[in-house]
Parts: structure tokens; C-alpha cells; sequence
């Protein structure tokens, strides 16, 4: 009772300060079970926690529901909204039940080029590390040392730096450098870790909206120009013909203003005909906001009051009016 009381209050003087801000949660996968490798990472039994006590303290709407809402000054107070990125089957099989279960809602942002039995570079270079045999990993673009694999913190730092090494990698390098990682490990490899397009269609129709994540998932500031257009528009046209209706939001790739997406990114998701596009800075969007480049923002606390009070705090980023401010 006294941790509700403490959050409302809080809750209430960060409202007066920032006024109504819309908080926009980012997730990526929802496992059955806690991922031995990545113990942060969100599971069903957490998420469940998660939303049940969410649904007490604040207002989940859907995205483009929120944004609408925002754009017209409506927004009330304490309002957040739940997204999924990259289009991970256990958006459909694991979090939707979930979701439904607490009367919430959500918007996945898929990346069109991995439905229905792709996998991301990121997921071959994960499910190499996890499923291999070695105890060591030579390959030729980590050329300090081997890289050892012998338990699951090492397993945990090889995936690390091999993706922290690869990530900015021209594509076509990033693909061999995974190819190279795949072969050495020489395990199997999943291909049921993406949406299948049934699962997309079935998502939409249950109320969940589909929002746009690029074709193949590049860093956009990589590309040319015309490689960049085309990924920012291809996504669209085949969501749109996947699930039969317009989709208007976009999630940049990676996310981070001015480093993975440049200003003229921007002005090509405009001239895309998205209606509004969503980044991974931090911070709360009110009705100022660019409504192409709004913050996104997860705390990583289990703990409840330690997650809401995150949030709240949250607020405070990017309102250029506060003293010491960060301004996105």
C-alpha cells in the first residue's frame, strides 16, 4: 500500500512537471521459459507479472491510438503503450495470450524479409554459440584470440563480441561473418524462430496492429540512398498485401538517432506514407514531439515498484522546458 501511495504521488508531480506524456514500451522476444543465455530477456511467466501490475497504475492503449490522441492534445495521464520489435513468433504464440489475458493491446513491428522461416543475423550468431559442441571459436574477423566457449558466461561473451564486432558490418560482410560463425559451429540451426504469415494475418485480426520494420533489417545509415528507400518502403507495400489494410507506423532498425537512422531517413518514412515512426531514444513523447522520431523506452527492474518508478523518471527525458533536460 505505501509503495502504491509513494508512485502515486511521484506519478502525479512528474505529470505536473511534463505534462501528459505518452511512455512507449520496446521489447523484442517473450520466451516460454527464462533464456538461460540472456536471464533479462522477458519470459511468459514475467510478462504476465509485468502486465498485471501495469494495467493498475497506468493506461495501455494501442500505438496509433495513443498517438492519435497525443496529436490531438486528449492524451490523459500516465498513458503507455506496448511494441514488439523484428516480428518473433513468440509475439504471436507467447505474448498475444497474454496480452489478451490483461485486456491490453500492442503494436509488432515486422521485419518482412525473415516471416515465415527466416532468421536474423543476430539469432544465427546467438543459436550458433548456444547449440555448438566447441570449446573454443576461431574466426577470422576476432583477431585478438580464440574465443572460448566452454560455459555459459563464456558462451554469453563470445555472443557479445561477435555481435558487437559484426553489427556495423556492410551487409554482405555481415552475412559471410555469420556463414563463417554457422559453419564453424556446425550445429543446427532454427528456422522457426520468426512469424509464419498466417501468424502476422491472425495477429492484425485480433486487434494487435502490424507496423512496419524494413525488409532485411539494416543499420540505415549504411545504406545508399536508394538501398535505404527501398527497404523503408518495400517493408510497407508487403505488410499491407500480407494483412490486407494500411499500415502506417514504422520502426527504425536498431533505432538510435543520428548513429543507425539520419534526418533524410526521416524524410523518406514521410514520403513512405507512414503516419507516425517510433526510435529507441529515451524519454516521453508529448504534443510537441517529432512524431517521426518518438522515444521508446523499458526499464530492466523486476521488481514492480522499481520498474514503474523508472518509467515515471522517465518522463523527464526530452522536455527541452526542464532545467538540465535531455533533449532527443
Amino acid at each position: 500500500m505505501a509503495g502504491s501511495i509513494i508512485f502515486d504521488l511521484v506519478a502525479s508531480a512528474a505529470t505536473l512537471i511534463s505534462g501528459r506524456a505518452l511512455s512507449i514500451l520496446i521489447f523484442h522476444r517473450v520466451h516460454p521459459e527464462p533464456d538461460p543465455l540472456f536471464p533479462r530477456e522477458m519470459y511468459a511467466a514475467r510478462f504476465d507479472r509485468l502486465l498485471g501490475e501495469l494495467v493498475k497504475c497506468w493506461c495501455i492503449l494501442p500505438l496509433a491510438t495513443a498517438i492519435d490522441k497525443l496529436r490531438a492534445g486528449t492524451l490523459r495521464d500516465r498513458c503507455l503503450s506496448i511494441t514488439f520489435d523484428d516480428g518473433y513468433a513468440d509475439n504471436a504464440e507467447v505474448a498475444a495470450p497474454i496480452l489478451k489475458k490483461h485486456g491490453a493491446s500492442a503494436t509488432v513491428f515486422v521485419t518482412t524479409g525473415y516471416v515465415g522461416g527466416g532468421r536474423m543475423w543476430n539469432d544465427t550468431v546467438i543459436e550458433a554459440i548456444r547449440r555448438t559442441e566447441l570449446s573454443t571459436l576461431n574466426v577470422h574477423f576476432i583477431k585478438e584470440c580464440s574465443l572460448r566457449l566452454s560455459n555459459l558466461a563464456e558462451r554469453q561473451q563470445a555472443i557479445s563480441t561477435i555481435i558487437r564486432t559484426i553489427k556495423h558490418f556492410p551487409a554482405s560482410d555481415r552475412l559471410a561473418a555469420c556463414s563463417e560463425i554457422a559453419w564453424a559451429c556446425g550445429a543446427r540451426l532454427p528456422d522457426d524462430l520468426m512469424m509464419r504469415p498466417e501468424q502476422v494475418r491472425a495477429l492484425a485480426a485480433s486487434g494487435i496492429d502490424i507496423g512496419a520494420h524494413t525488409v532485411t533489417h539494416p543499420i540505415l545509415a549504411t545504406l545508399t540512398d536508394d538501398a535505404a528507400r527501398y527497404e523503408i518502403a518495400q517493408g510497407k507495400l508487403e505488410l499491407e498485401a500480407l494483412i490486407e489494410r494500411p499500415v502506417d507506423l514504422f520502426a527504425y532498425p536498431n533505432g538510435r538517432p543520428e548513429v543507425d537512422y539520419l534526418p533524410t531517413h526521416v524524410e523518406m518514412v514521410k514520403a513512405a506514407g507512414f503516419s507516425a515512426a517510433v526510435a529507441t531514444s529515451w524519454g516521453a513523447s508529448g504534443p510537441t514531439a517529432d512524431f517521426f522520431q518518438l522515444a521508446r523506452f523499458t526499464p530492466w527492474d523486476e521488481h514492480i515498484s522499481r520498474f514503474n518508478l523508472r518509467l515515471v523518471k522517465n518522463l523527464f527525458h526530452g522536455w527541452p522546458h526542464l532545467p538540465g533536460a535531455v533533449s532527443y
